[in-house]
């Protein structure tokens, strides 16, 4: 079921003989307003979010493109440049010729209302979307075309589609935004918390972060073996399981049964390896089932899926956020590994797109976000092994799009007789909102990191980014 041709077609006729909703008289009403006011452009596509695709009679949506040419250009918009736009596309013939152009200007029944006449435009066209939606919906059922499951989800994703085409970006007075966040402020000064976002679980880590905010993006990054999947397991688990926070986790990495053995050491203690050979011994037994135990009350979500788009995620998100009145955190592990849809065939271009999504995500749905990110080979070739802000793979847009960075090292890994066995230095690279810095964790028997007491602990600058 194609959800991407709805904007660049007419759609079906509701029944023999019967037009989709539409109002000439609107269409002709703004056309005939930018004639006489090219001025009114700028609040109708900027504003009003007007394209050409929301016209309904053809010559309508042909006389708006050139109309938007000339808006791009900076060129005045009028009878004779828009019929001379017409001629040099090949165009004005198709569209009846200047004569029925300046035609246009005669029917305005008022200039005052020309966004509203736009309004009724655009109000039709999302009706005749959701028609042929769910036309193109019903064609699939009726024929087959997929499996019930795959069918429910890809309408769900042909309707989500035309939610996010009808929104339009609404102003707020300053003084709105400043009392918001005056009572934000009170509200945190009267709480006990440390941080006032979610907390990591990592006392040193959130001191830089100040906990995880919701809107926010954190890229956790490192070379493979370095512990990026458990240490945003732990994170997950704190949320959930501590704090009583709604969880999702995408897992594009690991299978289910793998997320599961990996949890069930962290929060038993039980060594991962006798877990995922079933060599337990019997006082196993009661710490598992406890571990099992608890997370029937945890609001803990996995999402085992290795072809998973951001569109997909979202979409997860959001049913998630419906089911359990709201959603606090989404993982995703890792980034460099989702499906662009639709593919570039530039991989630069793919990973920016996910990095740009996930961001939107975090915006849109009002939570926060984790994204575990591969770095490249170049960290190997250098002396100091320790992970910088250019060594994130395939994409400097997971820099700029990323809140904060946070970057891990193991000195054993590159040095067998180093004197910090099992220690992972966290590096804050980049924090749009505090200071920068590197703290320790060390990784337990099991599948969990701990902090290392205060006292060896490094110093935070004060960078801010």
């Amino acid at each position: 079921m194609s959800t991407t041709t709805n904007a660049t077609r007419r759609p079906a006729q509701v029944a023999t003989g019967v037009a989709p909703p539409h109002s000439l008289e609107a269409e002709q009403s703004v056309l005939g307003g930018i004639l006489l006011s090219d001025r009114a452009m700028y609040g109708l596509v900027i504003e009003e979010g007007l394209r050409s695709e929301d016209f309904y009679r053809e010559r309508h949506r042909q006389i708006y493109e050139s109309m938007l040419a000339l808006y791009r250009d900076s060129e005045p918009i009028d009878v004779l440049t828009v019929a001379e736009r017409l001629r040099s596309t090949g165009r004005l013939e198709e569209t009846g010729g200047k004569a029925a152009i300046d035609e246009l200007t005669g029917g305005v029944p008022g200039l005052g209302a020309i966004r509203r006449y736009a309004q009724i435009v655009r109000e039709h066209a999302l009706m005749r979307r959701l028609l042929s939606t769910t036309y193109e919906i019903q064609a699939s059922v009726l024929n087959h075309a997929a499996a019930p499951r795959e069918l429910v989800e890809q309408a769900e994703k042909a309707i989500f589609l035309l939610g996010q085409s009808s929104r339009k970006t609404r102003d707020r007075p300053l003084q709105d935004s400043l009392a918001a966040e005056i009572n934000r402020i009170e509200h945190a000064a009267k709480s006990d918390d440390a941080v006032t976002g979610l907390p990591t679980g990592f006392n040193r880590l959130d001191e830089m972060l100040n906990g995880l905010h919701r809107g926010r993006l954190y890229v956790i990054a490192a070379r493979p073996a370095m512990g990026k999947t458990t240490i945003v397991q732990n994170i997950a688990a704190n949320a959930a399981l501590r704090l009583d926070r709604k969880v999702l986790f995408a897992s594009l990495e690991m299978g289910e049964s793998e997320l599961a053995q990996r949890h069930l050491a962290a929060e038993s203690g039980v060594a991962h390896h006798r877990i995922e050979r079933a060599q337990l011994r019997d006082s196993d037994w009661p710490a598992l089932l406890d571990t099992v135990n608890a997370a029937g009350k945890a609001r803990f979500f996995t999402l085992d899926e290795p072809d998973l788009s951001v569109f997909d995620l979202r979409t997860h998100a959001r049913q998630v956020a419906v089911r359990e009145h709201g959603l606090d955190l989404v993982l995703v592990d890792y980034l460099q590994l989702m499906r662009a849809d639709p593919p570039t065939h530039n991989r630069t271009e793919d990973v920016s797109s996910f990095s740009r999504g996930l961001k939107r995500l975090a915006r849109e749905l009002d939570v926060a976000v984790i994204a575990v990110a591969q770095l490249s080979r170049q960290v190997e070739q250098r002396t100091d092994k320790r992970p910088l802000l250019s060594d994130l793979r395939e994409s400097g847009q997971i820099e700029a799009d990323a809140d904060a960075v946070i970057m891990l090292y193991r000195d054993d890994y590159y040095h067998d007789d180093s004197e910090r066995p099992g220690e992972t230095e966290l590096l804050v690279r980049k924090n749009r909102h505090g200071a920068t810095g590197d703290c320790t964790i060390k990784l337990l028997p099991g599948q969990r990191f701990i902090d290392l007491p205060s006292s060896t602990q490094a110093h935070t600058s004060g960078d801010v980014w």
